[in-house]
């Protein structure tokens, strides 16, 4: 990799970056066991630098500022700027991030989830060493884990859920579980020794560390140390929260290895020897037991006594045993094995938006429906459509018909209640003549996204064969990399 100091355009800089992303995610497959020095040149290197940069401005969170008050998006001009002597202060070794400026977000549980907002500066020094750590901690991830991966989603951890829940494998007994303020616990030192298995560059050791040990700035203005956990809404948050909970992907993955081949599993659990499949989402996740309830019981101690040297435990209130046919909440997700509904002779896993779900997307309609949110329908059709579809879109998958219609007669009447009040004076057969011309909502050339007219299509489980952003990537000099 050139590490001169001539910056190149986002095109060409994501190529090379995309290219030394497949080399070491390839190395890093090859080797279980290696460790990579000399890797703090890719971080300041101007092609991971340059991309970087695109994705600190690109992201939601471009809109906020840290402590050093600069919103990401209004960086104009003097970008290039701002990269030079960021590549300067990081070669010399002068780089030191800030504290983390808190927010709090209220949960529908009436606590507080905190939230981190580095610098734009620290965000993207975050954001070129996820570059540079994720290729290679991706080779050791196994694939029950589905948050915060690339080329991964919910929908693929519903689908294994659904696949282990079908009656014909009989996993029917789940253990859900929850890792009780999981981005504020994570102890560091055993952290850190998990990337050092992998990376030995001190100077890239020195910088994961720095920004561990950052600091927050509360809301009233007060400094608190950060002695354990990373602060969730840093970009390299999820990265590092996923190589610490890899200890739990590990030790089911183990269990899974030692019940043999599919003939010697089926004969071991003929026999009464429990079979588990973890799957995994950031912190939350469900254990799929084969087995019976005492089996899945004896999991919660199990998990625990996994999580601790990570500094974590079990959220006693969140985490439990249930059976299948009764159903349990995932991701949004409403889980439940029963009667199939064409066949009364057979049993089938039905997922659909759970109640929380729903209930969140109607409060989201009602918030913005209200009288005095904006000024025209097509002001409101703009912000309401982007929620509508986006929910709709992430429940496609399931079996949602019914709900997708409930939603829509609810969101198409809340918006006719804001055209009422909107215009109070002619009546009902006034406001449908001039604003609803056959019942359809529409203005400034702006149609309402009607969930009820949405294609639910049903998402196929790609078990282990997902594939990398790096997997057929030919670099120069060596064949295709082949995950």
């Amino acid at each position: 990799m050139n590490t001169g100091a001539a910056w190149p355009d986002l095109h060409e800089a994501e190529t090379r970056v995309l290219e030394m992303q497949a080399k070491l995610h390839r190395w890093a497959k090859a080797d279980p066991g290696r460790r990579f020095d000399d890797l703090c040149n890719l971080v300041y290197d101007p092609a991971f630098l340059t991309v970087a940069w695109g994705r600190v401005r690109g992201n939601r969170g471009a809109r906020t500022a840290g402590v050093d008050g600069i919103v990401p998006r209004s960086v104009g001009e003097g970008a290039e700027e701002l990269l030079c002597g960021l590549r300067d202060d990081l070669k010399a070794r002068r780089f030191a991030p800030q504290r983390v400026r808190e927010a709090t977000i209220p949960k529908a549980s009436g606590k507080i989830r905190r939230l981190g907002i580095p610098t734009t500066i620290d965000r993207i020094v975050q954001a070129a060493l996820k570059l540079v750590l994720e290729p290679i901690f991706e080779a050791d991830f196994k694939p029950c884990s589905y948050g915060f991966r690339p080329k991964r989603r919910a929908q693929d951890a519903i689908a294994e859920i659904h696949y282990f829940g079908t009656p014909c494998r009989k996993y029917d007994w789940v253990l859900e579980g929850d890792i009780e303020a999981c981005f504020d616990e994570i102890d560091h030192t055993a952290l850190m020794e998990r990337v050092r298995r992998r990376v030995g560059d001190k100077r890239i050791l020195r910088l994961v560390k720095a920004f561990l040990h950052a600091g927050v700035l509360t809301e009233e203005g007060l400094q608190r140390e950060t002695i354990t956990g990373t602060p969730q809404g840093g970009i390299l948050s999820p990265l590092l929260a996923n190589i610490a909970l890899s200890v739990l992907d590990e030790h089911f993955a183990a269990k899974w290895e030692a019940l043999g081949p599919e003939w010697t599993r089926v004969k071991r659990r003929r026999a009464g020897q429990p079979a588990m499949r973890l799957v995994r989402y950031a912190d939350d996740f469900v254990v799929m037991v084969g087995g019976n309830r005492s089996d899945a019981e004896a999991l919660w101690e199990e998990v625990s006594s996994v999580l601790a040297p990570m500094g974590l435990r079990l959220s006693k209130t969140k985490t439990r045993v249930c059976h299948i046919d009764e159903g349990f909440d995932f991701l949004g997700w409403r889980v439940r094995r029963r009667v199939w509904s064409s066949r009364a002779d057979k049993m089938a896993v039905y997922t659909y938006p759970s109640k929380k779900a729903l209930a969140a997307i109607k409060d989201k309609v009602r918030r913005l429906t209200r009288r005095a949110r904006h000024r025209t329908l097509a002001d409101l059709l703009r912000r309401l459509n982007p929620v509508l579809r986006g929910w709709c879109m992430y429940f496609r998958h399931g079996v949602s018909s019914r709900t997708f219609g409930y939603v829509d007669h609810f969101a198409f009447w809340r918006v006719v209640d804001w055209l009422r009040k909107r215009h109070p004076g002619p009546n009902m057969h006034t406001v449908v003549r001039r604003y609803l011309p056959g019942w359809e909502i529409r203005d400034g050339g702006i149609d309402m996204f009607r969930p009820n007219r949405l294609a639910i299509e049903r998402y196929r489980f790609r078990g282990t064969k997902i594939p990398t952003p790096w997997t057929s990537i030919t670099t120069p000099g060596c064949a295709a990399t082949s995950v």
